[in-house]
């Protein structure tokens, strides 16, 4: 393992323009010097730092999926429109429809609590490879199990020095030849300041979405509460502002061309290293099924939605997050296809051969690419499975996923009493939620459009005939002893209709999907040092894996296809230019309209007299880097990463910096909001404003 590192280390010598998700902890040397030499003035303790305050201390993981940055010295956080949108959702009402109309706190007393929403914050990232590995040797490291893996770091973390109100967790880097360490304290009193009305939050919503040029404030505002202490607490009346150890000043000056672009943030997955077939299986097999499944899912939905405000509401949340997989996979098989990704790995896996013959590793790694081989060939048609089982009993169908659940209790009460009363209690817990936003006649045209994937029986009369879709009557039939709540949960008419799938699911698509899956991930481990040691000249950074990163660039237009160029900057005369009266994309409010009419920006217009809305850069970010600060060259933050262009979606498998490109909004656009249209002055007094530039 210190050879691995030590190569590692030696390898981000080598000067590469962009590209690569970088651990904080391991900014200096080598990767400090690149970012200045892009013109960053941030030195690598100024980002991450121990012993005083840094960046890393304003950067907030929202809610496990998001990422988030304080913003003011009481706890101000911001984050995007489509991060909060579940908790927006929740307080809104036909009668106050936040949605609609967006939410601005007049004061703290009525800044919104919401349950189980959380902020976590890094405290500190410690390499702790070798204690994983300690006292094995290089077979017995390659073949740990994941419960083997999932022990020794849970040990660690255990033992490992903290305070009792700090959490530690242990994770796997560069496919499990490197470990390291998270300190991190969660804070569980947030609540909803300000959000924009969709029509600006959500501007160009599926249309946009995955798109450039983009023209959306996607932005909302929190605040963090704490104990008096200003340490970690549920929510009570009796908690104060947090206090942060940092937070980020908002520069005035905006952004130009070339400028250093640094996201900071917890990016989700990415698999940069896949082999070619596997890249193969995703083009054949599982995103197109997705599409497709997702095709028909939203077709139902988006119909019900034109033309209902209530479903609008209810089923806001759940469409944004449907159709937001759905078009990502679209843009991934345009960006395979353009680089032609596929002959690029073939191309990379010749020389790797070659150089494993020229290096006498033969013997040592000849047999990878051949196991890879034979693996995907068992593996494409299980995973395919899954893939389509997963879209209907869990993504896209509420009344599957009810059955899904209730299969839980089942499951659980072959363990006996104790197991079977712990997943009803959950399952009761949760139940409420799972039909708050529930409408019988969407989800059964759901299921008419989708169950022909996988159910060889499709029956819709079992939505009239199952007593689970009522709250009441599904609470009623669950609070029995065990044997009868079992007895009443097969006789459940939807239930019979599907247990015989979702039995075949966990008794024999997962146990030989987690099979191979985990084969796979064997060899994939090895591939990985593999490359490592063949290639000395190429960089080599850890596949995201929601843990906190850097990720530097520049601002810079690119050219998507043939005679076409995109700006990297857009502006408010670009939202007006789109703008289709009433329509549920594109409508408008019309105090923006009005703003925009008078040219009234405020300070925040460029020297133009233009109010820039949104811009692009080459930063490499994935999913949960929505809501990541955009910082320029001296720490401050000049806009909010929330999407990447469609081109570039398949930078999760292969970053290519001339069309890969992160979507953000200008901090410019969010104050103007929230100070011109919204009036929320109150807001804006609590941020540092600065003129970076001079």
């Amino acid at each position: 393992m210190k050879l691995f590192r030590f190569l590692f280390f030696l390898f981000v010598i080598c000067s590469y323009p962009q590209g690569g998700m970088w651990i904080p902890s391991n900014l200096g040397g080598s990767i400090e010097e690149q970012m200045q030499a892009m013109g960053s003035r941030l030195s690598a303790q100024q980002i991450y730092s121990l012993n005083q305050s840094s960046l890393k201390d304003a950067i907030g993981h929202f809610n496990g999926g998001c990422t988030s940055s304080v913003i003011s010295s009481s706890g101000l956080i911001l984050t995007n429109h489509h991060c909060g949108y579940s908790q927006i959702q929740s307080h809104s009402s036909v009668e106050n429809d936040y949605l609609k109309h967006g939410f601005w706190a007049e004061s703290p007393a009525d800044e919104l609590p919401n349950e189980g929403l959380y902020v976590d914050f890094i405290i500190s990232i410690h390499d702790v490879t070798d204690a994983m590995f300690a006292g094995l040797s290089e077979i017995e490291r390659t073949n740990l199990t994941q419960a083997e893996i999932n022990s020794r770091g849970a040990k660690i973390a255990n033992d490992w020095s903290h305070e009792v109100w700090q959490r530690t967790a242990v994770k796997s880097f560069f496919d499990g030849n490197a470990y390291y360490l998270f300190v991190s304290e969660r804070y569980e009193d947030v609540r909803l300041v300000g959000a924009p009305p969709s029509s600006i939050g959500k501007f160009g919503n599926d249309t946009d979405n995955w798109v450039y040029p983009r023209h959306a404030g996607d932005f909302s505002l929190f605040r963090i509460y704490a104990d008096k202490n200003n340490r970690p607490a549920t929510y009570s009346e009796d908690n104060v502002p947090y206090k942060p150890k940092h937070y980020l000043p908002i520069s005035l000056d905006g952004i130009s061309e070339n400028d250093f672009t640094l996201v900071f943030g917890f990016p989700g997955t990415t698999s940069e290293y896949l082999p070619s077939v596997a890249i193969e299986h995703i083009i054949t097999d599982i995103n197109p099924t997705g599409i497709a499944i997702r095709d028909a899912s939203l077709g139902v939905i988006d119909k019900y939605m034109m033309a209902n405000d209530t479903i609008r509401i209810q089923y806001a949340s759940k469409q944004s997050r449907i159709a937001n997989s759905w078009k990502r996979w679209k843009g991934e098989l345009l960006g395979f296809e353009k680089v032609d990704l596929v002959n690029i790995k073939k191309l990379k896996e010749q020389e790797f051969l070659e150089r494993l013959k020229k290096e006498n590793l033969e013997d040592k790694y000849g047999h990878i690419l051949p196991e890879f081989n034979r693996l995907y060939t068992d593996y494409a048609a299980i995973n395919l499975k899954r893939r389509k089982f997963l879209e209907l009993f869990i993504y896209n169908n509420e009344l599957l996923n009810l059955m899904f659940s209730l299969n839980g209790i089942v499951r659980a009460s072959e363990r006996g009493s104790n197991a079977f009363d712990a997943a009803r209690d959950r399952f009761l817990e949760l139940y409420s939620n799972k039909l708050k936003d529930f409408n019988p006649k969407v989800d059964k045209d759901v299921f008419l459009a989708i169950a022909p994937f996988y159910l060889n029986e499709v029956d819709v009369s079992i939505y009239e005939t199952t007593a689970f879709t009522d709250l009441q009557k599904g609470r009623e039939l669950l609070q029995d002893s065990l044997p009868v709540v079992i007895e009443n949960i097969k006789q459940d008419p939807a239930y019979a209709l599907v247990e015989p799938y979702i039995e075949d699911y966990f008794n024999s698509v997962y146990p030989k999907f987690q099979e191979l899956n985990s084969q796979i991930g064997a060899v994939q481990q090895q591939y990985m040092a593999a490359l490592v040691e063949v290639f000395k000249e190429d960089r080599f950074f850890p596949d995201a894996n929601s843990t906190l990163r850097v990720s530097f660039g520049k601002v810079k237009g690119y050219k998507p296809r043939d005679a076409v160029y995109y700006e990297p900057i857009s502006h408010l005369e670009g939202v007006m230019e789109k703008y289709i009266p009433g329509d549920y994309e594109f409508d408008l409010p019309e105090k923006l309209i009005e703003l925009f009419n008078s040219k009234d920006y405020g300070n925040y217009k460029t020297k133009e007299g233009k109010l820039p809305v949104c811009f692009i850069a080459t930063n490499h970010t994935t999913g949960g880097n929505s809501g990541s600060p955009v910082i320029d060259s001296e720490g401050n933050l000049i806009g909010l990463n929330f999407d990447r262009v469609w081109e570039g979606t398949m930078s999760d498998y292969y970053f290519d910096p001339s069309i890969c490109r992160n979507i953000m909004v200008d901090m410019r656009y969010i104050l103007f909001v929230i100070d011109k249209y919204a009036g929320a002055g109150r807001i804006i007094e609590e941020m540092k404003l600065v003129h970076s530039k001079g």
